[in-house]
């Protein structure tokens, strides 16, 4: 990264601008970054009534780098208000996912076929194992089976286990017959 001249982003700040930043640094809810991030912008504002600040002394105020002070002003500059307080979101996660589309389609073979021998059904640590066994993943928890079997809506304890969810049993079809905002009769026999 280039290193940046002082003034070769020169910060001024809208009266608006200026309120949302100085609310975000009162109100106790924002980030420590994104608070400092809106102290730097603040007092990198050419038009501060308190008179300009240079790059070495928000710095040296805020307890930060001058190139954190710098790479925040370009933000701003080329970017706008909102990138410059906020952190850049993630494109992807810092640890790959264990189980991809391929694996959990494995994962949900393996919970619709029958247990192992001498047992009734899968629990979360055979699951595990038999990944692990079958080479379809090095290693795994059983808490990320567990998370996701939940995303496939698999069932273990049920007696059919399968990927689809249960069908509607007869009982919980059936209509209410009272509605639960009316009042029952024997409260309205005893009223009158």
């Amino acid at each position: 990264m280039a290193t940046s001249t002082p003034h070769q982003y020169p910060i001024r700040l809208s009266d608006e601008q200026r309120q949302r930043l100085e609310l975000v640094t009162r109100n106790g809810h924002a980030s420590a970054k994104k608070i400092l991030h809106a102290r730097v912008l603040l007092l990198s504002d050419r038009g501060r009534p308190e008179g300009k600040v240079s790059r070495s002394q928000i710095a040296s105020l805020l307890g930060t780098h001058v190139n954190t002070v710098d790479r925040i002003r370009r933000r701003f500059v080329l970017e706008g208000e909102a990138p410059a307080i906020n952190r850049k979101v993630r494109a992807t996660p810092p640890v790959a996912p264990k189980l991809d589309g391929h694996r959990e389609a494995h994962l949900v073979a393996i919970c619709c076929s029958p247990p192992p021998q001498g047992r009734t059904r899968w629990t979360l640590k055979l699951l595990a194992d038999e990944l692990v066994k079958r080479r379809i993943v090095t290693s795994i928890c059983a808490e990320t089976v567990r998370t996701t079997l939940k995303k496939t809506s698999c069932s273990l304890g049920a007696s059919s286990a399968g990927a689809s969810p249960n069908a509607m049993r007869h009982d919980s079809s059936r209509r209410w017959r009272t509605c639960s905002t009316s009042t029952p009769r024997h409260i309205r026999m005893m009223s009158r």
